[in-house]
């Protein structure tokens, strides 16, 4: 009987939900466009680098220098301009940088071959406005220009789990995290505090089911929803933006539940303390998604922060699922290797359902 009632609320909620094509389409839709947006459109990656050249004397070891510039397809050549003219093609746009080759480039290059001491050969000006596409730009540059240059024993550089530099494969962890936070979190909070705002909670509080397996009942088609997100997400992640899923597909899937329980209670924690949903929209945008963004390493790396921020940062739990996704999905390490981050989200997983489940009674009393 009261599992038969538990049922017919969670039925109640997954045709609620059905019937609105706005909640539809942003349990649905959103997870997929953020992907593809975060996966294509914001990548840190530079490709099309503008490059204006000076040479005062073209010779043969410029005219090397400059079809390497033109072969390489992280830059465009915009061809020779005047030494005058360097601050005026930077200002109009018309190049993001400007190789400026000594007049005597050929002997420079030879000396610093043989290992003599040598002035500056090429003196690179960038466009420093957008900081990403300068310093990306500059390196990328300085390796295309010394591919020839032979002064000693190289290091050799090795790029492991990502070897081809692909933000993809950054940002897909980070934005597991923050779509199941929100989606989780968010719409729970939300549905809950419609039905207090609507009224119909006190009718279904005199039900024969208890409250708390109502609020239960009404988590269900959200969690549903989100293992879907999770297939959906993974099955993009590894077709389209052919990120590699390396590790355990059943430890990142364990992973993802335990997280998805985490959100779900920070949402009914929310429901708790909002009497309108736009209360609960307010709390869930100021709580969730600008540390979600800020402070769990999706945009900014966590080592790169303030040591205050650091440990802000480790409240946020977003930041340890990121960090367990990446383990498990780049670099293929066993489940094992995450227990640490697991055991955190547990922690935090059961310290938010006992504070969200005690409020919750308090509410009723």
């Amino acid at each position: 009987m009261i599992m038969r009632g538990f049922m017919s609320f969670v039925r109640k909620e997954t045709l609620h939900i059905l019937r609105d094509p706005r909640t539809m389409l942003i349990v649905l839709l959103m997870p997929a466009i953020q992907v593809l947006l975060f996966g294509f459109a914001m990548s840190t990656e530079v490709t099309d680098v503008r490059v204006a050249v000076v040479a005062p004397h073209r010779t043969e070891g410029v005219r090397q220098a400059v079809r390497r510039i033109a072969a390489n397809p992280c830059f465009t050549l915009r061809g020779y301009v005047d030494g005058t003219q360097i601050d005026a093609v930077l200002r109009s746009g018309e190049a993001d940088a400007v190789a400026v080759f000594a007049a005597d480039y050929d002997r420079q290059m030879n000396a610093l071959e043989l290992g003599e001491a040598a002035g500056e050969a090429v003196q690179l000006v960038f466009d420093a406005s957008n900081t990403n596409t300068a310093s990306a730009g500059a390196g990328y540059l300085q390796s295309v220009l010394t591919a020839d240059v032979r002064s000693g024993p190289l290091p050799e550089t090795r790029l492991l789990y990502n070897p081809q530099m692909k933000s993809s494969y950054n940002f897909v962890p980070g934005i597991m995290g923050m779509i199941f936070m929100l989606i989780c979190a968010m719409m729970t909070s939300v549905s809950i505090v419609r039905e207090k705002e609507t009224g119909t909670m006190e009718v279904l509080l005199v039900s024969p089911v208890r409250p708390l397996r109502i609020v239960a009942a009404k988590m269900v088609p959200y969690f549903l929803l989100s293992c879907f997100n999770l297939a959906t997400i993974l099955l993009l992640a590894r077709c389209v933006l052919e990120v590699p899923l390396s590790g355990n597909l059943a430890g990142i899937a364990c992973l993802s539940l335990l997280y998805l329980l985490l959100a779900l209670a920070f949402g009914l924690l929310i429901s708790t303390f909002a009497d309108k949903q736009a209360t609960a929209l307010l709390i869930s945008g100021m709580l969730l998604l600008m540390p979600v963004v800020m402070l769990s390493g999706l945009a900014f790396p966590i080592e790169n922060m303030p040591r205050i921020l650091r440990v802000v940062s480790c409240a946020v739990p977003t930041r340890w699922y990121i960090e367990a996704v990446r383990k498990l999905m780049i670099e293929g390490l066993p489940f094992a290797a995450v227990m640490k981050e697991v055991a955190i989200l547990a922690a935090m997983t059961a310290v938010l359902t006992a504070a969200a489940i005690r409020k919750f009674n308090d509410k009723l009393e």
